[in-house]
Formats: structure tokens, C-alpha cells, sequence
């Protein structure tokens, strides 16, 4: 068959056309071995155009063109820096607390990119802390940048943490609260401290950490175990699923095998008794 210069001419805007389908279909056969590489090396991480990327937690204070008030600054916990930054404010003879307010939060692996509005709203509370006297010291602790320390307190991500700083060796009051993801604002945040500072933590939604868990007074820490199990748990959660599985599999065999074997050993050696008879021949 002849295909004629005027019929090529008049078919090439057709393929053009038929270019942008064939782009789609290509594409999605991409992201379908992205998606199945990602699942063969452990728990899928949604892409970067699928999930919002975290901003860093600024107080809009630190633009602020007024004199009269001062930002509050907003410190950044690290596994090295924590306990220090919780004690600096506290003088050695203080018999008051010294109150901080440590938000929980995470990036698109620990938060999945929910934590936008959480840390917004935590921004704009730090904001009008700054015009309120005796208010909490703020802190972040990201479980993305420091999964050790998120374990070492057993925290996750979107949780508000209350610590009552007394010198040491007294002991240390710490609350913790789960915030919504997506509903949180500042006004629940100050409603949360107003009701905090007048009908006490309990009735504002705080719950007591108590027990071996306790950063600082629980039995993990006193021992010295906190981060040493921390690290552990941190290893294994990186640990793919497959080679977990993996080790199961081979840990279960071999407990099988050594289980068989020693019952097999045990008929085939049957325990010596006396000799048959009764003994008067």
C-alpha cells in the first residue's frame, strides 16, 4: 500500500493528538513501579508532589515591628540538647515550676504531611504567648529529625507535652495531649491554657505520664535504659518488613528442626532398662 506526501501531512497533527494519551499511560506505568519498588523495600512514602512539604515552626512574632513586645523564642529539642534546654530557665533554689509547652510533630514519613495546620496553630499560640506574662516556655520536638528521642518519651507526632521544670533532683510533673490534625486552631490551644491555668491540667485534657516510661523519673531512665531501648525500637522500625518476615521464617525452622531432631534421637536411643526375665534363671 502508498501512502502519498499530502496524506503524511495531513496525518501528522492526528499523532501529535494521539502523543498526549500515550504520555498518560506511560506515566502511570511509572508510578506503578515506583509504587511497587517502594513496597518491595518497606512502607510506601507518598511521593513529594502527592504530599505537602512541613514548614519549619516560626512565630510571626519574629517579623513583628513593635518594640514593646518581645518574640518568644521557640527552641528545637535534639536527643543531645533536650534535658538542658528543659532545665535552663530553672533556678537552683525554685520551688515554682518553670512550665514549658513541647509540640510533637513530624514531617511526610511520621505525619504523612497532616501536620501543617498542628504547627500552624502552635505558631500563632507561641505568637500571643508573647503578650502574656508568666506564659509556658515553647519548644519543638520533630520524630522525623529525632525518632531516638520521640521513642525515648514514647511520643508521636501531632501531641502537645507539658513539662513543670523543678530543680534537680525533684521530681518532674509531665503531661501530654493528642491534637487533632486538621480541626486544632490557636483559640483551642489558648481555650487548652486558660482552662490549664484556672481549673488545673487534668481538667484542660492533659493526661499524667507515670510509671517506667517517665522521661525523667521512670525506671528506664533511672537505669539508664530509656535511649539504649529508644535505639533498638528506632533500628527496627527502619527494618523492612520482608527481612523481618524473613527472620521469623528462618528463627521458626530452625527451632523446628532442633524440636524433630531431638525426638528422633530419643527413639532411636530408648532409655536401657533391666534385662528381660525375673531374675531366678
Amino acid at each position: 500500500m502508498r501512502f502519498s506526501t499530502s496524506t503524511i501531512v495531513l496525518a501528522l497533527p492526528l499523532l501529535a493528538a494521539a502523543e498526549s494519551p500515550l504520555d498518560q499511560y506511560k506515566a502511570k506505568f511509572q508510578n506503578f513501579l515506583g509504587s511497587f519498588a517502594g513496597t518491595a523495600g518497606g512502607a510506601t512514602v507518598p511521593q513529594a508532589d502527592e504530599v505537602p512539604q512541613q514548614k519549619p515552626i516560626v512565630s510571626d512574632t519574629d517579623s513583628a515591628t513593635s518594640s514593646s513586645v518581645e518574640p518568644k523564642h521557640i527552641e528545637r529539642l535534639t536527643l543531645a540538647n533536650w534535658k538542658d534546654t528543659l532545665y535552663a530557665p530553672v533556678q537552683p533554689e525554685a520551688t515554682t515550676p518553670e512550665e514549658w509547652w513541647v509540640l510533637v510533630t513530624g514531617g511526610n514519613k511520621t505525619c504523612f504531611g497532616r501536620c501543617g495546620p498542628v504547627e500552624k496553630a502552635f505558631g500563632e499560640t507561641v505568637e500571643k504567648f508573647s503578650t502574656i506574662p508568666n506564659s509556658p516556655h515553647v519548644a519543638v520536638l520533630d520524630c522525623e529529625e529525632e525518632p531516638v528521642l520521640c521513642n525515648v518519651w514514647s511520643a508521636g507526632a501531632s501531641s502537645l507535652w507539658v513539662f513543670d521544670m523543678l530543680p534537680p533532683p525533684a521530681a518532674i510533673d509531665v503531661y501530654w495531649k493528642r491534637l487533632n490534625f486538621t480541626t486544632v486552631t490557636a483559640a483551642d490551644l489558648l481555650e487548652t491554657f486558660d482552662k490549664e491555668t484556672t481549673e488545673g491540667k487534668e481538667a484542660a485534657g492533659f493526661q499524667l505520664v507515670e510509671g517506667a516510661l517517665h522521661p525523667f523519673d521512670g525506671t528506664l531512665a533511672r537505669y539508664n535504659l530509656a535511649v539504649p531501648i529508644a535505639y533498638a525500637l528506632h533500628y527496627l522500625s527502619i527494618v523492612p518488613s520482608w527481612a523481618m518476615m524473613l527472620f521469623v521464617s528462618f528463627f521458626s525452622r530452625t527451632m523446628m528442626n532442633r524440636s524433630v531432631g531431638g525426638a528422633q534421637n530419643r527413639r532411636a536411643n530408648p532409655a536401657r532398662g533391666a534385662a528381660p526375665g525375673d531374675g531366678r534363671s
